[in-house]
Protein backbone atom coordinates (compact mmCIF):
# COMPACT_ATOMS: atom_id res chain seq x y z
CA UNK A 1 0.00 0.00 0.00
CA UNK A 2 1.25 3.49 -1.14
CA UNK A 3 1.84 6.14 1.87
CA UNK A 4 -1.05 7.78 1.70
CA UNK A 5 -3.89 5.74 1.44
CA UNK A 6 -6.90 6.56 3.49
CA UNK A 7 -7.61 4.27 6.74
CA UNK A 8 -11.15 3.64 8.04
CA UNK A 9 -12.28 0.90 10.53
CA UNK A 10 -13.53 0.48 14.54
CA UNK A 11 -12.08 -1.31 16.89
CA UNK A 12 -8.49 -2.94 15.47
CA UNK A 13 -9.87 -2.95 11.52
CA UNK A 14 -7.64 -1.18 9.48
CA UNK A 15 -9.69 -1.08 6.07
CA UNK A 16 -7.35 0.55 3.22
CA UNK A 17 -7.75 1.55 -0.38
CA UNK A 18 -5.80 4.01 -2.42
CA UNK A 19 -6.98 7.27 -3.17
CA UNK A 20 -8.23 9.70 -1.16
CA UNK A 21 -11.66 8.53 -0.21
CA UNK A 22 -11.56 4.93 2.12
CA UNK A 23 -14.97 2.33 1.40
CA UNK A 24 -16.78 2.63 5.00
CA UNK A 25 -18.75 -0.56 4.84
CA UNK A 26 -20.98 0.31 7.58
CA UNK A 27 -22.34 3.18 5.46
CA UNK A 28 -22.65 0.90 2.58
CA UNK A 29 -24.40 -1.47 4.94
CA UNK A 30 -27.02 0.88 5.91
CA UNK A 31 -28.20 1.83 2.86
CA UNK A 32 -28.25 -1.75 1.54
CA UNK A 33 -30.60 -2.61 3.92
CA UNK A 34 -33.26 -0.36 3.50
CA UNK A 35 -33.67 -1.41 -0.56
CA UNK A 36 -36.35 -4.30 -0.87
CA UNK A 37 -34.51 -7.12 -2.87
CA UNK A 38 -36.94 -9.56 -1.81
CA UNK A 39 -39.03 -9.57 -4.84
CA UNK A 40 -36.86 -7.51 -7.34
CA UNK A 41 -33.47 -6.79 -6.92
CA UNK A 42 -33.11 -4.48 -9.61
CA UNK A 43 -32.52 -1.44 -7.10
CA UNK A 44 -30.13 -2.77 -5.30
CA UNK A 45 -27.59 -3.98 -8.37
CA UNK A 46 -28.20 -0.40 -9.05
CA UNK A 47 -27.08 0.58 -5.93
CA UNK A 48 -24.07 -2.02 -6.06
CA UNK A 49 -22.75 -1.02 -9.61
CA UNK A 50 -23.02 2.76 -8.27
CA UNK A 51 -20.56 2.06 -5.27
CA UNK A 52 -18.17 -0.05 -7.61
CA UNK A 53 -18.26 2.78 -10.13
CA UNK A 54 -17.53 5.55 -7.16
CA UNK A 55 -14.82 3.82 -6.29
CA UNK A 56 -12.96 3.46 -9.64
CA UNK A 57 -14.08 0.04 -10.51
CA UNK A 58 -16.63 -0.79 -13.52
CA UNK A 59 -18.68 -3.69 -12.91
CA UNK A 60 -20.63 -5.47 -16.08
CA UNK A 61 -24.08 -7.78 -15.68
CA UNK A 62 -24.03 -10.62 -17.61
CA UNK A 63 -26.64 -12.97 -18.88
CA UNK A 64 -27.69 -14.14 -15.62
CA UNK A 65 -28.12 -10.67 -13.51
CA UNK A 66 -24.65 -11.24 -11.98
CA UNK A 67 -22.73 -8.24 -11.16
CA UNK A 68 -18.74 -9.08 -12.14
CA UNK A 69 -15.89 -6.85 -11.27
CA UNK A 70 -12.57 -7.80 -11.60
CA UNK A 71 -9.29 -6.24 -10.09
CA UNK A 72 -5.69 -6.72 -10.84
CA UNK A 73 -3.83 -8.47 -13.88
CA UNK A 74 -5.73 -10.32 -16.41
CA UNK A 75 -2.72 -12.50 -17.17
CA UNK A 76 -2.17 -13.45 -13.77
CA UNK A 77 -1.64 -16.89 -12.44
CA UNK A 78 -3.38 -16.59 -9.20
CA UNK A 79 -7.05 -15.89 -9.13
CA UNK A 80 -9.60 -15.43 -6.34
CA UNK A 81 -13.00 -14.97 -6.59
CA UNK A 82 -15.54 -13.32 -3.97
CA UNK A 83 -19.43 -14.30 -3.88
CA UNK A 84 -22.21 -13.76 -2.39
CA UNK A 85 -25.77 -12.62 -3.13
CA UNK A 86 -27.96 -9.31 -2.97
CA UNK A 87 -31.66 -11.14 -2.59
CA UNK A 88 -33.15 -11.94 0.09
CA UNK A 89 -36.43 -13.36 1.36
CA UNK A 90 -39.79 -12.14 1.88
CA UNK A 91 -40.97 -10.47 3.85
CA UNK A 92 -39.03 -6.72 3.56
CA UNK A 93 -37.95 -5.92 7.62
CA UNK A 94 -37.05 -2.01 8.03
CA UNK A 95 -33.60 -0.98 8.15
CA UNK A 96 -32.27 -0.08 12.29
CA UNK A 97 -29.39 0.86 14.08
CA UNK A 98 -29.12 0.64 17.85
CA UNK A 99 -26.07 1.40 19.66
CA UNK A 100 -27.22 -0.97 22.57
CA UNK A 101 -28.77 -4.10 21.41
CA UNK A 102 -29.93 -6.72 23.89
CA UNK A 103 -29.45 -9.54 21.04
CA UNK A 104 -25.84 -8.99 21.00
CA UNK A 105 -25.20 -7.98 24.57
CA UNK A 106 -24.61 -4.51 24.18
CA UNK A 107 -23.05 -4.46 20.70
CA UNK A 108 -24.27 -2.65 18.26
CA UNK A 109 -25.93 -3.76 15.46
CA UNK A 110 -27.71 -2.99 12.02
CA UNK A 111 -31.35 -4.85 11.73
CA UNK A 112 -33.46 -5.40 8.79
CA UNK A 113 -34.08 -7.69 6.08
CA UNK A 114 -30.33 -8.75 4.61
CA UNK A 115 -28.41 -7.16 7.58
CA UNK A 116 -26.80 -10.65 7.81
CA UNK A 117 -27.74 -12.87 5.22
CA UNK A 118 -25.92 -11.53 2.91
CA UNK A 119 -25.84 -7.50 2.69
CA UNK A 120 -23.81 -7.75 5.81
CA UNK A 121 -21.03 -10.36 3.91
CA UNK A 122 -21.28 -8.61 1.15
CA UNK A 123 -20.09 -5.12 3.05
CA UNK A 124 -17.07 -7.18 4.35
CA UNK A 125 -16.12 -8.57 0.30
CA UNK A 126 -16.37 -4.95 -0.80
CA UNK A 127 -14.16 -3.67 1.97
CA UNK A 128 -11.66 -6.41 0.86
CA UNK A 129 -12.08 -5.87 -2.76
CA UNK A 130 -11.52 -2.01 -2.83
CA UNK A 131 -8.68 -2.87 -0.42
CA UNK A 132 -6.47 -4.63 -1.39
CA UNK A 133 -3.96 -3.77 -4.69
CA UNK A 134 -3.64 -6.97 -6.65
CA UNK A 135 0.07 -6.76 -8.20
CA UNK A 136 0.61 -11.03 -8.75
CA UNK A 137 -2.69 -11.73 -8.94
CA UNK A 138 -5.99 -10.96 -10.04
CA UNK A 139 -9.74 -10.99 -7.62
CA UNK A 140 -12.87 -11.23 -8.76
CA UNK A 141 -16.26 -9.92 -7.34
CA UNK A 142 -19.08 -12.00 -8.60
CA UNK A 143 -22.51 -11.05 -7.05
CA UNK A 144 -25.29 -13.22 -7.93
CA UNK A 145 -29.61 -12.14 -7.79
CA UNK A 146 -31.54 -15.09 -6.62
CA UNK A 147 -29.95 -17.42 -4.80
CA UNK A 148 -32.89 -17.52 -2.37
CA UNK A 149 -34.85 -19.18 -5.36
CA UNK A 150 -33.10 -20.51 -8.03
CA UNK A 151 -29.64 -19.98 -8.27
CA UNK A 152 -29.70 -18.86 -11.99
CA UNK A 153 -26.86 -16.15 -11.23
CA UNK A 154 -24.75 -18.91 -9.75
CA UNK A 155 -25.63 -21.20 -13.17
CA UNK A 156 -24.05 -18.47 -15.63
CA UNK A 157 -20.90 -18.34 -13.26
CA UNK A 158 -20.09 -21.34 -13.71
CA UNK A 159 -21.25 -22.25 -17.40
CA UNK A 160 -20.86 -19.01 -19.37
CA UNK A 161 -19.05 -18.77 -21.96
CA UNK A 162 -16.67 -16.01 -19.66
CA UNK A 163 -17.29 -18.18 -16.94
CA UNK A 164 -15.30 -16.63 -13.90
CA UNK A 165 -14.79 -20.11 -11.46
CA UNK A 166 -13.02 -21.84 -14.48
CA UNK A 167 -9.28 -20.13 -13.69
CA UNK A 168 -10.09 -19.88 -10.22
CA UNK A 169 -7.33 -20.76 -7.41
CA UNK A 170 -9.97 -20.29 -4.26
CA UNK A 171 -13.77 -19.28 -4.15
CA UNK A 172 -14.93 -17.01 -0.49
CA UNK A 173 -18.70 -16.93 -0.60
CA UNK A 174 -20.39 -14.51 1.60
CA UNK A 175 -22.63 -15.89 4.54
CA UNK A 176 -23.65 -15.84 8.15
CA UNK A 177 -21.06 -17.93 9.49
CA UNK A 178 -20.51 -16.04 12.89
CA UNK A 179 -16.86 -15.52 11.31
CA UNK A 180 -16.10 -19.10 11.48
CA UNK A 181 -14.36 -20.62 7.87
CA UNK A 182 -17.23 -23.04 6.48
CA UNK A 183 -15.81 -26.09 4.41
CA UNK A 184 -18.49 -27.99 3.71
CA UNK A 185 -22.13 -28.47 3.55
CA UNK A 186 -24.97 -30.51 3.08
CA UNK A 187 -26.74 -30.43 -0.57
CA UNK A 188 -30.90 -30.43 -1.11
CA UNK A 189 -32.74 -32.52 -3.41
CA UNK A 190 -36.74 -32.50 -3.84
CA UNK A 191 -38.84 -34.93 -5.30
CA UNK A 192 -42.02 -36.98 -5.28
CA UNK A 193 -42.53 -40.65 -5.67
CA UNK A 194 -46.12 -40.65 -7.30
CA UNK A 195 -47.80 -44.19 -6.67
CA UNK A 196 -50.82 -45.33 -8.87
CA UNK A 197 -53.15 -48.32 -8.21
CA UNK A 198 -56.92 -48.82 -9.10
CA UNK A 199 -60.03 -47.45 -8.22
CA UNK A 200 -62.96 -49.37 -6.69
CA UNK A 201 -65.73 -49.14 -3.82
CA UNK A 202 -64.41 -49.27 -0.19
CA UNK A 203 -67.04 -51.82 0.26
CA UNK A 204 -64.74 -53.71 -2.09
CA UNK A 205 -61.59 -53.04 -1.68
CA UNK A 206 -59.91 -56.41 -2.72
CA UNK A 207 -61.25 -55.28 -6.24
CA UNK A 208 -58.91 -52.14 -6.29
CA UNK A 209 -55.63 -51.56 -5.72
CA UNK A 210 -54.93 -48.88 -2.52
CA UNK A 211 -52.07 -46.54 -3.52
CA UNK A 212 -52.84 -44.79 -0.13
CA UNK A 213 -52.36 -48.39 1.42
CA UNK A 214 -49.25 -48.65 -0.91
CA UNK A 215 -47.66 -46.00 1.41
CA UNK A 216 -46.57 -48.27 4.18
CA UNK A 217 -43.87 -50.13 1.85
CA UNK A 218 -42.66 -46.48 0.65
CA UNK A 219 -42.14 -45.67 4.19
CA UNK A 220 -40.30 -48.33 5.30
CA UNK A 221 -38.47 -48.11 2.49
CA UNK A 222 -37.69 -44.47 3.10
CA UNK A 223 -36.88 -45.06 6.71
CA UNK A 224 -33.96 -47.76 5.74
CA UNK A 225 -32.62 -45.92 2.64
CA UNK A 226 -29.32 -45.11 4.15
CA UNK A 227 -29.22 -48.82 5.58
CA UNK A 228 -28.39 -50.25 2.25
CA UNK A 229 -25.28 -51.38 1.13
CA UNK A 230 -24.23 -48.99 -1.16
CA UNK A 231 -25.24 -46.06 0.72
CA UNK A 232 -22.71 -43.23 1.17
CA UNK A 233 -20.49 -43.33 4.54
CA UNK A 234 -21.45 -40.91 6.97
CA UNK A 235 -19.19 -37.62 6.11
CA UNK A 236 -16.36 -37.05 8.80
CA UNK A 237 -17.58 -33.45 9.15
CA UNK A 238 -21.38 -33.33 7.78
CA UNK A 239 -22.22 -36.64 9.75
CA UNK A 240 -24.90 -38.52 8.00
CA UNK A 241 -27.57 -37.59 5.00
CA UNK A 242 -31.18 -37.93 5.57
CA UNK A 243 -34.28 -38.45 3.38
CA UNK A 244 -37.43 -36.94 4.60
CA UNK A 245 -41.02 -37.54 4.07
CA UNK A 246 -42.50 -34.05 3.81
CA UNK A 247 -45.75 -33.84 2.09
CA UNK A 248 -48.44 -36.14 1.51
CA UNK A 249 -51.56 -36.07 -0.92
CA UNK A 250 -53.93 -38.73 -2.01
CA UNK A 251 -57.35 -40.22 -2.57
CA UNK A 252 -60.50 -38.29 -4.00
CA UNK A 253 -63.41 -39.79 -1.89
CA UNK A 254 -63.61 -41.04 1.45
CA UNK A 255 -65.92 -44.12 -0.10
CA UNK A 256 -63.30 -45.27 -2.78
CA UNK A 257 -60.36 -47.02 -3.31
CA UNK A 258 -57.53 -44.44 -4.46
CA UNK A 259 -55.76 -45.16 -7.37
CA UNK A 260 -52.94 -42.17 -7.31
CA UNK A 261 -50.68 -41.11 -4.27
CA UNK A 262 -48.10 -38.86 -4.13
CA UNK A 263 -45.21 -38.74 -1.53
CA UNK A 264 -43.06 -35.37 -1.36
CA UNK A 265 -39.09 -35.97 0.34
CA UNK A 266 -36.25 -33.80 1.24
CA UNK A 267 -32.86 -35.50 0.75
CA UNK A 268 -29.98 -33.76 2.67
CA UNK A 269 -26.60 -35.54 0.71
CA UNK A 270 -23.77 -35.51 1.88
CA UNK A 271 -20.47 -36.15 -0.60
CA UNK A 272 -19.62 -38.03 -2.77
CA UNK A 273 -23.74 -38.41 -3.47
CA UNK A 274 -24.84 -36.98 -6.34
CA UNK A 275 -28.55 -35.96 -7.66
CA UNK A 276 -28.22 -38.54 -10.15
CA UNK A 277 -26.67 -41.31 -7.83
CA UNK A 278 -29.73 -40.64 -5.11
CA UNK A 279 -32.46 -40.77 -7.92
CA UNK A 280 -31.42 -43.90 -9.12
CA UNK A 281 -30.87 -45.43 -5.70
CA UNK A 282 -34.31 -44.28 -4.55
CA UNK A 283 -36.01 -45.63 -7.39
CA UNK A 284 -34.17 -49.08 -7.16
CA UNK A 285 -35.57 -48.98 -3.07
CA UNK A 286 -38.91 -48.56 -4.23
CA UNK A 287 -39.40 -50.78 -6.95
CA UNK A 288 -38.15 -53.83 -4.52
CA UNK A 289 -40.61 -52.55 -1.52
CA UNK A 290 -43.94 -51.93 -3.47
CA UNK A 291 -46.04 -54.58 -4.56
CA UNK A 292 -46.15 -55.24 -8.46
CA UNK A 293 -49.38 -54.07 -8.92
CA UNK A 294 -48.63 -50.67 -7.81
CA UNK A 295 -47.48 -48.54 -10.29
CA UNK A 296 -44.22 -46.58 -8.91
CA UNK A 297 -42.36 -43.12 -9.94
CA UNK A 298 -39.32 -40.93 -8.17
CA UNK A 299 -39.43 -37.88 -9.97
CA UNK A 300 -37.10 -34.65 -8.93
CA UNK A 301 -38.91 -31.22 -8.88
CA UNK A 302 -38.71 -29.56 -12.01
CA UNK A 303 -36.39 -26.28 -11.92
CA UNK A 304 -34.39 -24.70 -14.18
CA UNK A 305 -30.97 -25.15 -12.73
CA UNK A 306 -29.33 -27.89 -10.85
CA UNK A 307 -30.16 -28.86 -7.86
CA UNK A 308 -27.65 -27.30 -4.35
CA UNK A 309 -25.17 -30.75 -3.81
CA UNK A 310 -23.33 -31.75 -1.35
CA UNK A 311 -19.92 -30.10 -1.27
CA UNK A 312 -16.66 -29.77 0.69
CA UNK A 313 -12.76 -28.32 0.49
CA UNK A 314 -10.01 -30.04 2.24
CA UNK A 315 -9.37 -28.15 5.38
CA UNK A 316 -6.29 -28.42 5.18
CA UNK A 317 -6.59 -26.27 1.35
CA UNK A 318 -4.42 -22.71 2.00
CA UNK A 319 -7.38 -21.01 1.53
CA UNK A 320 -9.12 -22.62 4.79
CA UNK A 321 -5.60 -22.15 6.80
CA UNK A 322 -5.17 -18.46 5.47
CA UNK A 323 -8.78 -17.40 6.74
CA UNK A 324 -8.95 -18.93 9.61
CA UNK A 325 -5.98 -17.39 10.71
CA UNK A 326 -6.95 -14.08 9.68
CA UNK A 327 -10.71 -14.71 11.49
CA UNK A 328 -9.64 -16.55 14.75
CA UNK A 329 -12.65 -18.65 13.61
CA UNK A 330 -13.58 -22.22 14.03
CA UNK A 331 -13.28 -24.12 10.50
CA UNK A 332 -16.56 -26.41 10.48
CA UNK A 333 -19.38 -26.94 8.15
CA UNK A 334 -22.16 -24.78 7.14
CA UNK A 335 -25.33 -25.90 8.10
CA UNK A 336 -27.64 -24.35 5.14
CA UNK A 337 -27.53 -24.72 1.50
CA UNK A 338 -25.73 -22.40 -0.41
CA UNK A 339 -24.45 -21.71 -4.30
CA UNK A 340 -20.51 -22.67 -2.50
CA UNK A 341 -22.22 -26.23 -4.31
CA UNK A 342 -21.82 -24.55 -7.71
CA UNK A 343 -17.97 -22.97 -7.11
CA UNK A 344 -16.44 -26.16 -5.00
CA UNK A 345 -16.37 -28.56 -8.17
CA UNK A 346 -13.87 -25.68 -10.23
CA UNK A 347 -11.59 -24.32 -6.64
CA UNK A 348 -11.20 -24.89 -3.24
CA UNK A 349 -14.51 -23.32 -1.87
CA UNK A 350 -14.85 -21.73 1.62
CA UNK A 351 -18.32 -20.21 3.05
CA UNK A 352 -17.52 -17.04 5.66
CA UNK A 353 -19.25 -13.54 6.96
CA UNK A 354 -20.31 -11.54 9.54
CA UNK A 355 -23.47 -12.66 11.42
CA UNK A 356 -25.63 -15.91 12.60
CA UNK A 357 -28.05 -17.96 10.86
CA UNK A 358 -29.68 -18.68 14.74
CA UNK A 359 -28.36 -16.87 17.98
CA UNK A 360 -29.80 -18.40 21.50
CA UNK A 361 -33.22 -16.71 21.22
CA UNK A 362 -34.11 -18.25 18.21
CA UNK A 363 -33.57 -17.97 14.12
CA UNK A 364 -31.81 -14.33 12.86
CA UNK A 365 -30.96 -14.81 9.49
CA UNK A 366 -34.93 -15.32 7.25
CA UNK A 367 -36.34 -13.72 10.31
CA UNK A 368 -38.16 -10.76 11.69
CA UNK A 369 -35.29 -9.66 14.27
CA UNK A 370 -32.62 -10.22 11.66
CA UNK A 371 -29.50 -7.95 12.82
CA UNK A 372 -25.87 -8.12 12.13
CA UNK A 373 -23.03 -7.19 14.75
CA UNK A 374 -21.47 -3.65 13.84
CA UNK A 375 -18.26 -5.10 15.05
CA UNK A 376 -18.35 -8.16 13.23
CA UNK A 377 -18.61 -6.67 9.52
CA UNK A 378 -15.45 -4.85 10.40
CA UNK A 379 -13.48 -7.95 11.77
CA UNK A 380 -14.84 -9.65 8.25
CA UNK A 381 -13.43 -6.64 6.61
CA UNK A 382 -10.40 -7.07 7.86
CA UNK A 383 -9.84 -11.02 7.68
CA UNK A 384 -11.17 -10.96 4.11
CA UNK A 385 -8.62 -8.15 3.21
CA UNK A 386 -5.72 -9.96 4.95
CA UNK A 387 -6.27 -13.43 3.19
CA UNK A 388 -6.99 -11.61 -0.20
CA UNK A 389 -3.55 -10.05 -0.17
CA UNK A 390 -1.62 -13.04 0.61
CA UNK A 391 -2.49 -14.41 -2.91
CA UNK A 392 -2.64 -11.47 -4.93
CA UNK A 393 -0.24 -8.80 -3.41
Amino acid sequence: MSGDDATTGAGDAGIKRSGDTAFDPIDFLETAVQYPSHEDVASMRTFLCETLEANGVEPRVDDGGNVVATRGPSDAETHVLLNTHIDTVSPHVPFERDADAPEANGDEVIRGRGSCDAKGPLAALLAAFFAVEPTDGRVTLAITPDEEVLSTGAYELVTGDDAPTRDADAVIVGEPTDLDVCTAAKGRFQGTIHLTGANAHAAEPHTGVNAVAALESVLSAIRTFDERADAPPAHPQLGAATLTPTVVEGGEATNQVPADCALTVDRRSVPPETAEAFHAALTDQLEAAVSADVGVEFRFTDRPTPFLEAWDTDPDAEIVETLASASGGDVRPFTAATEASYFAADAPTVVFGPGVLADDDGAVAHAPREYVRVEAVWQAATALEETVRSFVE
